[in-house]
């Protein structure tokens, strides 16, 4: 697929691209106590958000896949609790963005390859009812600004006066 200047689909891939790096920048420098401190008992670390990061992009992958195969039903599971079930405090967080990067360059590899068809095929997903490969796209888009932005809040917590 190409880049066309009005082409909305290819400024989300164009997103997709940039943002998985713009995450991993984030982290540059950070102290390991800064990494593990929740701003608040109910939310996450910058290190519980770098891996609820690689878990939305497995998921991501493995429903982008799904719609390539033509698999009518997507797979899905709750990720928003994962960080809380599973200590990603005590994870290295090298691992967790080379496992990021890797699954990011897998998607961004299968969304480019997609015809412009592929993009409004629908399935069926658990909870939601049916979606397309489209909004499936958009949303993992807007969720990486969404994080991007609370890490960049927590960062300046941190940040001398």
């Amino acid at each position: 697929m190409l880049l066309q200047e009005r082409d909305s689909l290819g400024w989300v891939l164009k997103a997709l691209r940039e943002t998985g790096g713009l995450i991993g920048r984030e982290f540059y420098g950070m102290a390991e106590d800064e990494l593990i401190e929740r701003p608040h008992e109910d939310e996450l670390s910058l290190k519980e958000i770098a891996a609820h990061l690689r878990d939305a992009e497995e998921l991501a992958v493995k429903q982008f896949n799904a719609f390539a195969e033509r698999t009518r039903k997507l797979p899905a599971w709750d990720i928003d609790v994962l960080p809380f079930e599973r200590d990603y405090r005590s994870s290295d967080l090298e691992e967790v963005l080379s496992q990021l990067r890797m699954l990011r360059r897998e998607s961004t590899h299968l969304l480019w390859s997609v015809s412009e068809d592929d993009w409004s095929r629908e399935a069926d997903h658990p909870y939601r009812d049916k979606v397309t490969l489209e909004q499936m796209a958009r949303e993992l888009a807007e969720h990486d600004l969404e994080h991007l932005w609370q890490m960049r809040r927590i960062k300046s917590d941190f940040a001398p006066d």
